[in-house]
């Protein structure tokens, strides 16, 4: 029997195609996948809000408007506390279960917030950024492990690409609640408080939740996960999947093995994996997504934009074309595929970076600031249009599905932390760069990265639409080993390599 004869595989689906609307309209497969996806609001919320409320915190402290390394040090702070809550995050799902991870998010997430919202000064500020980074961390880990976990692997990518839908989404959402509160006292104050709110929701619903089903068959509470795989799947279906549990339970009772962090690099076919993974979130950073979003506001007045409330609405749109992209993504990353969703996308970041390069080049060389400062908008824009479907999605996408099942909650954890350091080095360094060696050069430079990113897409990272965990195993064992590979376990090979 071929991959593409599975039930599961792309071939299969394609003589069934009525099995994918199927598990799109399931409400049980939907609700767990919104109610999880509240993190990625989290997370997108954050990313988005401090763009705009920086504006304001300059205005209110002036220590911070005369220095760019506190203004740095207040965004970034919140990427430090996401590095150590990812790199704790996946030991935390893997011990404890993707709900309490959540849970643990959203809590530490709220306090974080509550932290900002009284800050009397910029340090007692930073202080709520690490809280909050720590909580946006855990949920970037968890978040999309428990989708995929939950999710028939049909349309697995669509639903996992939903949780980014939530990240673009909330990121929207950051725009406007910056644009309602531009005139209300204590403006950034209320810009970053409330985003208490949807943590607060989402841990109230989470308690409502069950356990990933994935994650309960490997702790040996067989009957509480084929409960919720019942409510996912039919009789047939599940008999394959309750199947396919069993044998990497008693695979994994043999080996008896305990995962360490080493494990990952000592074993091949998993390394080769963790490099497309890790190298596909550090790739999504460096070609500049989050430059766009916290410093679209900033960007938009070094265009010639001088006004705060002009720029937050002209950063608006960008946000709004990042959440439409995604939307379009969802669709194309189980149709399309990923491989080919991601080269696509790169290729216009690519166009889009040298044209914001171009613009501000000539801005700088004494052009017309209304001209070129209109034409930086519109490269945010199609930046934005470009990225949002492919390089937005693939990552997480492809990390949630590209690991053993003793293997995701680390390896994810790994990969999301490569996110997060490297989300930290281009906030950390952006402005100081752009004052450097000017806004265009820094532009040019996110460009030549994102040409390297195209050839490592093209070299190290596999096609995996529509495959089942298990045959994504045996792609990598077949990567690792050769074709003939198909018998043996991922641990075996540990020492030989």
């Amino acid at each position: 029997m071929t991959l593409n004869s599975l039930p599961g595989s792309s071939g299969y689906l394609d003589l069934f195609p009525e099995r994918r609307m199927s598990y799109f309209s399931n409400p049980y497969v939907l609700g767990l996948t919104v109610i999880a996806g509240i993190g990625g609001l989290l997370f997108g919320y954050d990313t988005g809000v401090i763009s705009g409320a920086l504006l304001y915190i300059k205005d209110d402290f002036e220590v911070v408007n005369q220095s760019s390394f506190l203004q740095e040090t207040i965004v970034s702070m919140a990427l430090v506390g996401a590095i150590i809550g990812a790199a704790s995050g996946g030991w935390i799902n893997d011990a404890y279960g993707r709900k309490k991870a959540t849970l643990l998010a959203d809590f530490v997430f709220t306090a974080g917030a509550i932290v900002m919202a009284l800050a009397p000064d910029p340090y007692v500020l930073i202080l709520g950024r690490l809280l909050v980074g720590l909580g946006v961390g855990i949920a970037s880990v968890t978040a999309p492990v428990y989708i995929a976990e939950a999710s028939p692997s049909e349309v697995r990518g669509g639903l996992v690409s939903t949780n980014v839908l939530m990240i673009t989404g909330g990121q929207f959402l950051s725009y406007l609640v910056n644009l309602a509160f531009t005139e209300v006292r204590g403006t950034w104050r209320w810009m970053l408080g409330i985003s208490a709110v949807p943590a607060i929701i989402q841990f109230f619903l989470m308690l409502c939740l069950p356990e990933s089903p994935r994650w309960l068959f490997m702790k040996n509470e067989k009957d509480k996960a084929i409960a919720v795989l019942s409510k996912i799947y039919d009789i047939a279906r599940l008999e394959d999947e309750v199947d396919h549990l069993s044998a990497a339970l008693e695979e994994e009772r043999q080996k008896k093995t305990t995962v360490r962090y080493l494990d990952i690099f000592k074993t091949k076919e998993i390394r080769l994996a963790f490099l497309a993974g890790a190298g596909l979130q550090a790739f999504q950073q460096f070609s500049g997504i989050n430059t766009v979003m916290y410093y679209s506001p900033t960007i938009v007045q070094m265009a010639g934009f001088n006004s705060n409330q002009l720029a937050l609405l002209l950063s608006l749109i960008v946000a709004a074309m990042n959440a439409a992209g995604t939307i379009v993504g969802i669709y194309l990353i189980d149709h399309v595929g990923r491989k080919s969703l991601a080269l696509s996308s790169l290729s216009g970041v690519i166009a889009s970076l040298v044209i914001l390069a171009g613009a501000f080049f000539a801005e700088t060389s004494g052009s017309s600031n209304g001209i070129y400062g209109w034409l930086a908008v519109i490269g945010l824009v199609l930046y934005i249009t470009f990225f949002s479907p492919g390089m937005g999605p693939v990552p997480w996408t492809v990390n949630s599905e590209i690991y053993p099942e003793q293997y995701r909650g680390i390896c994810g954890g790994m990969s999301a932390t490569v996110n997060w350091i490297s989300n930290l080095i281009v906030a950390q360094t952006f402005l100081t760069i752009a004052e450097a060696i000017g806004t265009g050069g820094t532009f040019l430079i996110l460009a030549g990265i994102a040409v390297l990113a195209v050839v490592f897409v093209i070299v190290f990272v596999p096609e995996t639409k529509g495959l089942t965990f298990v045959e994504v195993e045996q792609l990598w064992k077949e990567r690792a080993w050769g074709s003939g590979y198909n018998t043996e376990s991922l641990l075996e090979h540990g020492n030989e390599s």
